[in-house]
């Protein structure tokens, strides 16, 4: 998003004259910058034979996922709803992993008979698994690494008291169960978290998986998961790529030749993907002062942007309409009876009712974790790509949120 001639613009389009065309509340995702998050990935990792794939729980609207479909990046998928979007989408069921979280097994057996890859993250699961199929089905096998990395204690899944992955502590029982039921493991998987900006936590869990690949002699790919921090605010750090990618690379090289076998090297980026490519544009509707706070109440809330709620998530908001007047401090909240603050004491140019405020980095976990709580619809979608709007999913109406009830009962 950039201010030109006074009207901010994302690719030359007004976003004020957007609000207007399509209705708000709004969320506006910027195609280039997807577009360039995937470039950045493939220069830094350039050197090593890479495969991406979305986790396409971020953000998983199908004209988003035929964006990473035409650009060659595949799919984390983490339920058989998922699996199947993705291949209604277009993607082949090689591009799809399918990472499991204590799924019932029927979702794995429908994954199996789907095509996609099966990525299994308990000892029972697998145990089960090989049981049911044995060699037959390749298998990847998510490991915990005992690293504690990425942002708040509500976004780290590699650590030790994490209920994702086999601790690398089982190793040894995960090669038994291997063993028994003569299991085709193709594949090893970590991910330590989201928001991750020290390049140390990649190279640790990098060095935790070379551990136990050893002991592995049929892989194909070694994945390292996600969770490369985005920067939040002005000013804000994010991980530098630059510096990470051409040290794994080299280092995943090196193990390769030690492991007399040339593997691909996977990553599975949501966040780093969307989330700076994502605005919701929401109405001020009353501008509340009180003694100590002036409230800026927008006709949103946590039903359709749960982030600074659930997670305390900083969200940087920008006053659209009045981008020149002098600032003040306000707490930016929605109209759901519940304390949904977006921001509290946040500098905004003078907010008026009726102004449209754009609230930052709502690519990711925005619209994929929308509700109609308290009986709200949910927003449009709008996709800029090449310079143009594309809708990509009408605004929810009230007929909408009413569909699935049963009325009328004889009670």
């Amino acid at each position: 998003m950039e201010l030109k001639n006074g009207r901010y613009q994302v690719q030359g389009l007004d976003l004020l004259q957007l609000g207007e065309q399509f209705g708000l509340p709004l969320y506006v995702y910027d195609g280039e910058k997807i577009h360039s998050q995937i470039n950045r990935l493939k220069s830094a990792f350039a050197g090593a034979d890479l495969r991406l794939k979305y986790a396409m729980k971020a953000l998983s609207t199908p004209g988003v996922l035929q964006l990473f479909k035409n650009a060659g990046v595949g799919l984390d998928a983490v339920s058989i709803e998922e699996v199947r979007l993705g291949l209604k989408v277009g993607f082949a069921p090689q591009q799809i992993m399918f990472t499991t979280s204590c799924l019932p097994f029927c979702d794995i057996e429908q994954a199996v008979e789907l095509g996609v890859v099966i990525n299994l993250d308990s000892i029972p699961a697998v145990a089960m698994f090989g049981e049911r199929y044995g060699s037959s089905v390749p298998l990847c096998v998510r490991l915990n690494p005992h690293i504690r990395a990425g942002g708040n204690a509500k976004i780290q899944t590699g650590h030790k008291e994490s209920k994702f992955g086999i601790s690398i502590e089982q190793l040894d029982e995960l090669l038994t169960v291997v063993e028994r039921f003569k299991i085709n493991v193709s594949g090893l998987h970590v991910h330590t978290g989201s928001d991750i900006l020290d390049p140390e936590a990649f190279i640790k869990g990098q060095e935790v998986l070379f551990q136990a690949a050893v002991r592995f002699r049929d892989l194909q790919f070694i994945d390292f998961g996600g969770g490369f921090k985005v920067a939040y605010a002005p000013g804000d750090q994010a991980i530098d790529l630059e510096e990470l990618g051409p040290k794994m690379v080299q280092a995943f090289n090196a193990f390769c030749r030690d492991y007399g076998k040339a593997l691909q090297i996977w990553f599975e980026p949501g966040k780093f993907m969307v989330s700076e490519a994502g605005l919701l544009l929401v109405e001020t509707t009353v501008v509340k002062q009180t003694p100590n706070i002036t409230f800026a109440g927008v006709n949103s809330g946590l039903n359709h942007l749960i982030r600074p709620m659930m997670y305390d998530a900083y969200h940087h908001i920008t006053n659209l309409s009045n981008p020149t007047a002098p600032e003040s401090n306000y707490n930016v909240v929605g109209y759901i009876c519940e304390t949904d603050t977006f921001g509290s004491q946040l500098s905004l140019n003078e907010v008026r009712r009726g102004d449209v405020l754009a609230i930052m980095n709502a690519g990711a976990y925005g619209y994929t974790m929308s509700s109609n709580y308290n009986s709200k619809p949910r927003p449009a979608e709008l996709l800029i790509y090449q310079g143009q709007p594309h809708l990509l999913t009408h605004r929810e109406t009230f007929e909408d949120v009413l569909k699935n009830y049963v009325f009328n009962l004889a009670l």
